[in-house]
């Protein structure tokens, strides 16, 4: 005996992300084909979640490690497929530049501070590396070689995953950090943690200052501990809109509990690299591109 024949209020919904058929992948460089819009997550009364793929074509050596991209915006706004300002015009772009180089790229969305307060976007990505792990077969990619990149805002979301990934999701190996926040609880620098009309504040559902442990929980330096991946945490001298002490703050608390971490400290380079020359961001990118494939390139 068959059950009973599926109603249409069941048949409308496209197919959850889990088992949904992936989309075909298009070409974009030599080596390199990407998949677009690739949704990930399905939230009750919320937009589908969605994210970009670049991936190196095979090179017979197996699957190819992963760079989890998270992007900036002062967690209000923001493309998952933007890597900041002075990355924007590169031809070919930056993420096709690092599959090129034998690491698969995933850009993903999470839930901006106009939709969901903390830890809404934290879980957003936890739930992106779930997915990936779960499909990582059909993209021929190694989720336990994962290295977490973010700018800005999404520097400081990936610190938080490369600290406290979650119990179902891949622990990353590493953590590249461009000019992040660590620290929602301390006024450093414009910060002003009593301020309500801050991007923090925004993130947070109130000032930080009147949510202490909301803004602890989101903050990076409270999570540190001597299991830490290694980190490398980038940031301008000349910062104005996110001081260096940020991390500053967080290198030494995780060289202070055993983990590795590198600070590079950029002389007279502001927010999102402003006031440097192309030469010296695209050495940046470079170095950052080096340290993630120490950490997941099977060579030699």
């Amino acid at each position: 005996m068959t059950g009973a024949a599926p109603t249409v209020r069941e048949l409308i919904p496209a197919p959850h992300p889990d088992v949904a058929p992936l989309p075909p992948a298009a070409p974009c460089a030599p080596g390199v084909r990407v998949l677009r819009g690739v949704p990930y997550g399905e939230l009750a009364g919320s937009r589908a979640l969605e994210l970009d793929l670049w991936l190196p074509e095979s090179s017979g050596a197996g699957p190819a490690p992963l760079v989890l991209f998270v992007h900036g915006g002062a967690w209000r706004r923001g493309r998952r497929d933007d890597m900041g300002m002075r990355t924007r015009d590169w031809q070919p772009g930056p993420f096709t530049r690092l599959a090129a180089a034998g690491l698969a790229v995933a850009c993903a969305d999470y839930r901006l501070s106009g939709e969901a307060a903390f830890p809404a976007p934290l879980d957003d990505l936890r739930a992106a590396l779930r997915w990936l792990a779960l499909r990582s077969a059909e993209l021929d990619i190694d989720t336990g070689r994962t290295v977490v990149w973010g700018e800005s805002a999404g520097g400081h979301l990936a610190s938080l995953l490369a600290l406290s990934p979650g119990p179902a999701t891949p622990a990353p190996v590493g953590a590249v950090v461009w000019y992040a926040p660590s620290d929602l609880t301390t006024h450093r620098g414009p910060f002003d943690p009593h301020d309500a009309g801050t991007p923090e504040a925004l993130l947070l559902g109130a000032a930080p200052a009147v949510c202490p442990e909301r803004a602890r929980d989101a903050s990076p330096l409270a999570h540190v501990h001597a299991d830490a991946p290694p980190f490398l945490l980038v940031h301008g001298d000349a910062d104005t809109m996110v001081s260096c002490t940020h991390s500053e703050a967080l290198a030494d608390a995780l060289r202070a509990a055993g983990a590795p971490a590198e600070l590079r400290r950029e002389p007279g380079a502001d927010h999102g690299w402003y006031g440097l020359t192309d030469d010296r961001v695209a050495d940046l990118f470079t170095y950052s591109l080096r340290f993630a494939r120490r950490l997941v390139m099977r060579e030699g």
